[in-house]
């Protein structure tokens, strides 16, 4: 037994049913280490999204892929497959994300999990492959159902994170998610270049291969890891939130600590289902999408605030600082190791991360969302200005045996600047923005609705991604746009969008249970949200003759 079961249980009652308690503060059980655990390690998850995000750039730079791909000699996979084979799994993860939606209600949040793992181990090995019959068909089609696979995870790890972290330390434990992305992308870039010298299948197939180990720990370890309490308690299954909720606070099931926590859930949940009641399948999708765009607390604002975090959080840029600006420096000759400056790029994505763990629940989400804008778009406009004045964009022609349009940068230094002030855009990003969009929209959404919102927001993120993607090289191509160093000014111009919108309308959810969300923001503004408390708890303002509580005063 926990040692916290020798603190001073919760005044409560047995009357009829569950515990209840007018105490705002002690509606959520003490946390024992282990449990701690289980919580975090759904968040190993994240190492699908970034590992998927950054092996295939080196998978399309393999000699003998391109071989396969295109035909033997060619110097590169041509611009229109590498477009399809790129952005085609961010089709999938879409599609995936918001069929995810509906799997975590009908099986479950964990199981929804898991069978996203078979569904992107299957992708996975139609990608091994690749090389036999139509090699582009089979990559192709491969990353398509691999991405559905990442759309169910990367949609509802967050979901069911979210649900079963204790609320004084959700938010830590959910950037752990992120932190876990940008592992994956580590991992991927280490793999790529320790077989990019390979000279048969294996310097594409490996990286490929990989992805097995992934998808079997995360779905073999939520095996062992129970359910999401509120998803027993949204099915009226009452005796399996009972045992899922002790088992992840590690307390006994008749503790009166369980009792009371999963009372406040299910007092939440019949309130809310007051206020969304129980519909056809096109009804549910509806319900996202009703209220007033003008109340804070409406359905339609919750989904217009989740799903518009995720596209801020792609218009930032960070995907263009990791895919293209390494090799726009490369060719000012100011490096002349691409994989030397990526790797910096990712470690210092990798150690800014956990600095989250520690800011997120001792400043709060909105904090944290409005100085990383503002660090973010003063990085971007400093690139942009030193690019455009002294920096990138003035070049002249150095060429080479080798290279007969190699090209050096007019001023080194200037160009060092720039890279500089990329690595601390990555540092605030890192920080910031990257855990933070993530952990509010696991949180804003009431439970009838949650994990359809929770799925919009993740398709988002998917569909952003792949905008951005595709209308990139149109940008900074240099028989398209050739932006150059200006594209700087486009990305810090969207991030100053996104301050402004922080500053507005993304309300604070630091301390708070997911139910204690809801009543926030029914009763604050965002501006005025991180001075809100507490002041009643749901299962102490229930009904007597409600469905599953028989309250008495205490």
């Amino acid at each position: 037994m926990s040692t916290h079961d020798e603190k001073e249980a919760p005044a409560a009652s047995h009357v009829g049913g569950l515990a209840t308690t007018q105490d705002v503060e002690r509606i959520e059980a003490p946390v024992t280490w282990k449990a701690y655990l289980l919580c975090a390690f759904a968040s190993f998850g994240g190492i699908f999204f970034g590992y998927d995000s950054g092996y295939i750039n080196g998978v399309l730079g393999s000699q003998i892929f391109i071989d396969a791909v295109e035909f033997a000699g060619a110097k590169a996979v041509s611009e229109s497959r590498t477009s399809l084979i790129v952005s085609i799994l961010s089709c999938g993860t879409f599609f995936g994300a918001l069929i995810a939606g509906d799997a975590a209600d009908w099986i479950g949040r964990k199981w929804t999990v898991i069978l996203g793992c078979l569904i992107y181990i299957i992708g996975v090995v139609i990608q091994m492959i690749t090389g036999l019959g139509d090699p582009l068909a089979a990559i192709v089609a491969g990353r398509l159902i691999a991405g559905i696979g990442v759309g169910f995870e990367s949609a509802v790890v967050i979901l069911y994170m979210s649900e079963i972290c204790p609320r004084k330390v959700r938010g830590a434990l959910v950037a752990g998610y992120q932190f876990c992305i940008t592992i994956g992308i580590m991992l991927a870039a280490c793999v790529v270049y320790a077989t990019e010298g390979r000279t048969d299948t294996g310097s594409y197939r490996i990286p490929i291969a990989i992805q097995f180990l992934w998808a079997i720990i995360l779905a073999v370890g939520l095996m062992m890891l129970p359910d999401s309490p509120r998803y027993f308690v949204k099915k009226a299954n009452l005796p399996a939130a009972t045992d899922a909720l002790a088992r992840l606070r590690g307390q006994p099931k008749d503790s009166e600590y369980i009792q009371v926590e999963l009372a406040e859930i299910v007092a939440n949940e019949e309130y809310e289902r007051q206020l969304i009641p129980n519909t056809t399948w096109f009804g549910s999708w509806a319900n996202c999408f009703k209220g007033s765009l003008f109340k804070a607390n409406s359905n339609l604002r919750k989904t217009i605030l989740g799903t518009s975090l995720q596209m801020m959080q792609q218009w930032t840029g960070v995907n263009f600082i990791f895919y293209y600006s390494t090799p726009f420096l490369k060719s000012t000759g100011a490096i002349s190791n691409s994989f030397v400056i990526s790797m910096i790029f990712t470690v210092i994505n990798v150690c800014s991360t956990p600095i989250s763990f520690w800011t997120v629940e001792r400043f709060g989400r909105r904090t944290i969302l409005l100085w990383g804008a503002l660090g973010m778009l003063i990085c971007q406009f400093l690139v942009a200005i030193i690019g455009v004045t002294v920096g990138f964009n003035h070049t002249f022609p150095a060429p080479t045996a080798e290279d007969p349009e190699r090209t050096l940068a007019n001023n080194i230094s200037a160009v060092n600047a720039q890279i500089a002030f990329i690595a601390i855009f990555i540092f605030f990003f890192a920080s910031t923005w990257g855990p933070g969009a993530w952990i509010l929209i696991g949180e804003i959404f009431p439970l009838p609705i949650r994990s359809r919102g929770v799925g919009l927001s993740t398709a988002s993120n998917w569909l952003w991604n792949t905008i951005i993607a595709v209308i990139t090289p149109y940008m900074v191509g240099t028989d398209k746009g050739n932006m150059k160093s200006s594209v700087f000014f486009v990305w810090g111009g969207l991030c100053t969008f996104a301050l402004i919108y922080t500053f507005l309308f993304v309300p604070e959810t630091k301390g708070l249970s997911l139910e204690q969300v809801d009543k926030m923001m029914e009763e604050t503004t965002p501006r005025t949200s991180a001075k809100w408390k507490p002041h009643t708890t749901f299962a102490g303002s229930q009904p007597t003759d409600s469905a599953y509580l028989k309250q008495e005063s205490v």
